[in-house]
Formats: C-alpha cells, sequence, structure tokens
C-alpha cells in the first residue's frame, strides 16, 4: 500500500460514518470510490472562482469537455469550499492562510483515502510575493520556510509544541521546471517559499494598518531572506508541506509573483496583466498533468 494514502489517525477506523462536514459530504450518504477513486491529480488554490476556471482550462486541455460547458461544484452544501471533477483532476479551493487550507487539507486527505486513490500527486497553484524577481515569475518551492528562515512548521498540539519537515517532493519539482522549460512562455525558479501567519507585518509590509518598523528594517529583512534562498512570499505552504509529508502525497507548490517586494508593497499591475500572471501557474500544472498523462 505504499502508493496509497497513510492516515495518520488511529481513531477513524473506529468511526461508522466520517463526515466531512466543511465539505458537505460524508461516507454514509456518498459514495468515494465511485465519485472519486480515478483521481490521480489535485490541484488546490485560494480562490472558489479561480479553481473553476481551472478545472474548465484542464478539461478543455485534456479533450473532456466543450467550450462553455459548466462544471457543478461538488461541495455546494456549503459555502466554505469548492470542489470541481473533470477526469482525474480534481480542483479544490482553501482559502486564504493556515487554517483554512489546514481544514480543507484534513477533509481532502481523508476523502481520497475512503475512495481508495492511489499514486495522488497535490500541487498548490497560486499568487504570491516575489524577492529578486520580476512580476509574473513563478516560483516552485524547494522548501517552505517559516518567517525565521527554517523549514519547519510549529505547531501547538494538546499544548505542546510541535515539529513537522516542510520539504516538498524534489522530483516532482524538478519534473515541473522541466515542463516550464518546454512551455518557454514565462521565466520560472526552483526556490525556498515563506509562509506567513499574516499579509502585512508577517510580511514586512509598510501599508498595514499597524506598522512599528521602518523601511531600512523591512529591505534589511527582505534581503536576508533572500540570501537564504527564499524567492516568494504566501500564507499556506508550510502546513501543506507539512500534511502532505504525513500523508505520504507527492506534492508541490507553484505560485507566480505578483510584484517585487524589494521595490514596494503595493500591487499595482493592471487587472488584465494580473489576470494572465495568474494563468501562468495553471498552464504550467496543465501542461505537467498532459505530458504525464501522455498527452504531450
Amino acid at each position: 500500500r505504499e502508493n496509497f494514502i497513510h492516515l495518520c489517525n488511529p481513531h477513524l477506523e473506529k468511526m461508522k460514518e466520517d463526515i466531512l462536514y466543511h465539505f458537505a459530504l460524508g461516507t454514509g450518504t456518498h459514495d468515494f470510490p465511485t465519485l472519486f477513486g480515478d483521481v490521480k491529480f489535485v490541484c488546490v488554490g485560494g480562490s472558489p472562482s479561480r479553481m473553476k476556471a481551472f478545472i474548465a482550462y484542464i478539461a478543455e486541455e485534456l479533450g473532456l469537455g466543450s467550450p462553455g460547458c459548466d462544471y457543478p461544484n461538488i461541495c455546494a452544501g456549503t459555502d466554505r469550499y469548492a470542489m470541481y471533477k473533470v477526469g482525474p483532476v480534481l480542483s479544490v479551493s482553501h482559502g486564504m492562510g493556515i487554517p483554512s487550507i489546514s481544514i480543507m487539507l484534513h477533509e481532502l486527505i481523508k476523502l481520497l483515502y475512503h475512495a481508495k486513490c492511489s499514486d495522488i500527486t497535490i500541487i498548490r497553484i497560486g499568487t504570491s510575493g516575489g524577492i529578486g524577481l520580476e512580476p509574473g515569475s513563478v516560483v516552485i518551492t524547494r522548501q517552505s520556510v517559516d518567517a525565521t528562515f527554517k523549514p519547519q512548521l510549529e505547531q501547538v498540539v494538546l499544548g505542546k509544541t510541535v515539529i513537522r519537515s516542510t520539504n516538498l517532493d524534489e522530483q516532482l519539482a524538478k519534473e515541473l521546471m522541466q515542463c516550464s522549460k518546454e512551455i518557454g512562455q514565462f521565466n520560472t525558479v526552483i526556490g525556498n517559499t515563506m509562509c506567513t501567519l499574516d499579509f502585512y507585518e508577517g510580511q514586512g509590509r509598510l501599508d498595514g494598518a499597524i506598522c512599528l518598523y521602518d523601511e531600512e528594517e523591512k529591505l534589511q529583512y527582505l534581503k536576508n531572506a533572500y540570501e537564504s534562498g527564499v524567492r516568494n512570499i504566501e500564507m499556506e505552504s508550510s502546513v501543506f508541506a507539512a500534511m502532505c509529508n504525513l500523508s505520504g502525497i507527492k506534492a508541490a507548490v507553484v505560485c507566480v509573483t505578483l510584484l517585487n517586494r524589494l521595490e514596494g508593497d503595493q500591487i499595482s499591475s493592471s487587472h488584465d496583466v494580473l489576470v494572465e500572471y495568474q494563468q501562468r501557474p495553471q498552464k504550467l500544472v496543465g501542461y505537467f498533468i498532459k505530458k504525464s498523462l501522455g498527452k504531450v
């Protein structure tokens, strides 16, 4: 069972029914193997609309849908998350920040386990702030690091601090990098991703409601991050990496940078430019999925 999902929770075996509350799904009401048993690729991202757009894009790329076709939200019974499926690809929104993606991942991992899925690859696609990169660059994460540049997730469980590894699959990162070279449409790098607990002070911004440091301190911090190998900043990668590691799932994080944080804090690019930027991780991961399925 090496290629199956590992559940690090012996208590689940004693439950007659598992209700995935935030998905509005449950083993007593839904046939998970029939609904999800063929899933091989799971793509997750913050925005429900972006994940719906991704499933429409991947359906067209794989020749599994027609232009203008609508894809129903599998989690329509709740407004917490959205989930879409076409063929072997599942697309799920996770909201913003570690707490939101953590809740989603607990239920997603259990869903894949109950569906008896195997050989799963999960990829987070999203946006981020770059460090020392031109806006629009795509970063494939080598390691997720915390705000002190350590490759770890620090979590308090039953009042005790638990440290978990945030390494990501090295071979998968290399395969994604090769795919970007084959596409040849945008700059892509492999680097560390800093995962923070908030968008403003935690990322050294000067434009929040509260800021008790100066610009020189901010720039020095970001330069230290760059020197440690950090190339972008977001708010979900650490718990994503840690939970996939514990569950034996091959995982990657692919984020586009919307700005260079060494040059400013606010996103000033036009709406059309930002839309094009946000499509870059989708294009890269879509190409990877097509190549993995022998359709390139």
